[in-house]
């Protein structure tokens, strides 16, 4: 069984993967991308994920770990292996309202494309890869809100652990949360 934190971006997966590590399930990441302002307990990303179509063989160092993995990647998923993924939800103004952040932070200023524009891809993105995770038989899925996890980090933590069939602790995963770091509240 593979364990995958997903969601679109800044929907809170890098705060999942955090809380897994501290609950016991060591991540899978390079380290390449370096904690910042905008996420200043780091990006947990791996790399090799960005190229799952080409290459698979990083699949192979995810037992008994948890890899983070945008969601228009899952679509890539071998499916000849078992997989639990952790997706992340968050309001889709705040999800923009910080990837926006971000990006001016790092200099890339606008895409080019309006913020509607994007909220539609968005929906109609997450429209789309849940039906087609409700029908992959190898792929178990359980959906987290962000605003949830900052509200109830503890609930929260037990139900990712028992999603995961139990071995972590919840205390520990709970204790990461950092209600200071929900800067773009919507709700």
């Amino acid at each position: 069984m593979i364990t995958i934190v997903s969601g679109l971006p800044r929907s809170g997966t890098s705060m999942m993967m955090q809380m897994l590590e501290a609950g016991g399930l060591p991540p899978l990441t390079d380290h390449i991308r370096k904690p910042d302002d905008d996420n200043p307990c780091g990006y947990y990303e791996f790399e090799r994920v960005k190229k799952i179509k080409e290459d698979t063989t990083w699949l192979d160092d995810c037992s008994g770990r948890a890899v983070k993995m945008v969601s228009m990647l899952l679509y890539d998923l071998p499916p000849d292996r078992q997989y639990k993924v952790i997706f992340m939800r968050r309001n889709l103004d705040e999800m923009l309202a910080s990837q926006n952040k971000m990006l001016k932070h790092l200099g890339t200023g606008e895409a080019g494309i309006s913020d509607e524009m994007i909220m539609d891809t968005f929906t109609k993105h997450m429209k789309d890869i849940e039906i087609w995770l409700e029908k992959q038989p190898n792929i178990h899925v359980i959906y987290m809100n962000h605003h949830d996890v900052i509200k109830n980090p503890t609930e929260v933590a037990g139900k990712v652990n028992a999603f995961l069939d139990g071995p972590l602790d919840e205390k520990k995963m709970a204790g990461v949360v950092d209600r200071k770091l929900y800067r773009q509240r919507r709700q």
